[in-house]
């Protein structure tokens, strides 16, 4: 459908407070999820009778794709698949591997891809590996031997069998996820609250002995829906608050019954989440008198039309039927769902005090912003080029920015503010960028950005995602119907000055010779 634009009188003023600094940028809010399901991996990342595949069988036009992207970090394998993982498979010589049913996407894992593997891709795409652990089916021992099978430096059992498999330098994993969404019944192995956060103070407290300086992640509830939510993340914290670094967050948002102004609000919610988890932590730490602090690692984020999960194809569920690397959740995204994603990335920015790290999942494919013909091309959904942007631009330090925008309903969501916005200002070299996004379906919003405190400055980039069909899509067809634009911008007197049209999303990069905010 085509949505006529308005014209509206609306003035959005924004008013980035470069000396009031939120927290730094942490490089690992721009990661990324590749979990062994469908063709994220098999034709995904991974298929070695491509015409770009390198020696070990790895997408070469995807590779660059992701380098591209600005993915820092990858978190794998899974995801519900490393409830019934063992890491033991996807090592040693290929051929001798053994072939396993994957119970969670009712698919065939044939394991020709595994730890070294995908760990030597990730070095080769310039991303940190965040490992999660199979505390479903599996628990302290297994966790423990693959800890050591991959960062032990020495000489031992397990950390000569990785060399004899082709590695002699550890792989060194700082993060590791102590299981995956625990608390859902469709969990292998899901366990409840008090269970799972002994278990997770055992395995934190364990490999805290193999080396003190890790990083671990344990399992929040997997969305804010359950009736679970907001206990089990206070009862998970009360047991293991002292041995974790990290409580994850999980939250997919979706366009329901055509209600496109409902959905643009999606980071209002996702605001929630966050504030209402942080809370939980800082109750938990008062109530232990701890000096620790417990941040958020928001490792599954996206956009995501669950509700499709049962059109053909979407998950084979056939006794007879365990294909390997079936198409399964290719959601194809709209410029809708690119806005929502860069509005996500907004509040992700604006939290950078208590997230520190984040994963869009997935990567290739599987809700991926990246999507592969096998034996063909690879190309940009319409959600890669705000990740993009936000990933290539956001440096330094995230400040206060102060919004005054027109507000518009929101179907069940009620009134919202039209225009969201989030500002990083980095004082090595005085340049800062802003990110905007306009989530209004009817009306175009004239944004006044108010950067006097930069003194003289300069107008380096301004980019717009938009089209005026809101439901517009970038296919193998047609790959390019959707991506960004230069937006027009005037500067005067310290302001820069814009027009968001309805649905948009928009970042303008700024440079100056201030510095002295560093300080703040």
């Amino acid at each position: 459908m085509d949505n006529k634009r308005q014209s509206s009188d609306a003035v959005s003023y924004v008013r980035p407070q470069f000396d009031q600094r939120i927290d730094v940028v942490h490089p690992r809010l721009f990661g990324a999820f590749v979990e062994q399901m469908g063709r994220s991996v098999y034709t995904g990342i991974y298929e070695a009778d491509h015409p770009t595949a390198d020696a070990r069988g790895f997408r070469g036009d995807v590779k660059e794709l992701v380098r591209e992207l600005g993915v820092t970090t990858l978190r794998y394998p899974g995801g519900n698949f490393v409830s019934g993982y063992r890491w033991e498979d996807g090592v040693g010589p290929v051929e001798e591997r053994p072939v396993r049913l994957d119970l969670a996407w009712h698919s065939t894992e044939p394991n020709t891809v595994g730890l070294h593997e995908f760990a030597s891709w990730a070095e080769e795409s310039d991303a940190e590996m965040m490992l999660a652990v199979n505390l479903g089916t599996r628990g302290l021992e297994e966790a423990l031997e693959l800890v050591e099978y991959a960062n032990h430096r020495g000489s031992s059992e397990l950390a000569d069998r990785r060399r004899r498999n082709g590695r002699e330098d550890p792989f060194d994993v700082r993060m590791w996820c102590l299981g995956n969404e625990v608390d859902g019944p469709w969990q292998l192995g899901s366990l409840s609250a008090e269970e799972y956060g002994r278990l997770a103070s055992r395995v934190a407290r364990a490999f805290r002995r193999f080396d003190p300086t890790l990083e671990l992640v344990a399992c929040g509830s997997s969305a804010s829906f359950l009736p679970t939510f907001g206990d089990w993340e206070r009862e998970v914290l009360m047991q293991a608050y002292d041995d974790v670094d990290f409580i994850s967050c999980h939250a997919y948002y979706e366009e329901i019954d055509g209600d496109t102004a409902a959905f643009l609000s999606s980071s209002d919610h996702m605001q929630q989440v966050i504030s209402d988890v942080s809370a939980t932590i800082e109750h938990v730490r008062s109530v232990k008198k701890s000096d620790r602090r417990v941040r958020i690692s928001f490792d599954e984020w996206n956009v995501w039309y669950q509700a499709d999960q049962a059109r053909p194809g979407a998950v084979p569920t056939s006794n007879d039927d365990w294909p390997i690397a079936p198409p399964i959740l290719e959601d194809q995204y709209t410029a809708a769902d690119a806005v929502v994603v860069g509005s996500l990335l907004i509040t992700l920015l604006n939290n950078v005090d208590v997230v520190h790290a984040a994963c869009l999942a997935q990567l290739v494919n599987v809700i991926g912003p990246i999507v592969t013909v096998p034996g063909g091309p690879a190309f940009r959904q319409t959600s890669y080029f705000p990740f993009a942007e936000t990933a290539g631009r956001a440096r330094g330090s995230v400040v206060k920015t102060l919004v005054s925008s027109p507000t518009h309903a929101a179907g069940d969501r009620g009134d919202i503010a039209s225009i969201v916005a989030a500002t990083t200002f980095d004082p090595l070299d005085g340049t800062a960028t802003v990110f905007l996004a306009n989530r209004s379906t009817t009306d175009s919003v004239s944004v006044d950005v108010d950067v006097t405190q930069l003194g003289v400055c300069a107008v380096d980039a301004a980019r717009l995602l938009h089209d005026p069909d809101f439901h517009a899509k970038n296919t193998a067809a047609e790959p390019e119907r959707v991506g960004l634009m230069d937006l027009d911008v005037a500067v005067e007197a310290g302001h820069v000055r814009a027009e968001l049209p309805p649905c948009s999303w928009a970042v303008i990069a700024l440079s100056s010779g201030r510095a002295e905010f560093s300080a703040e």
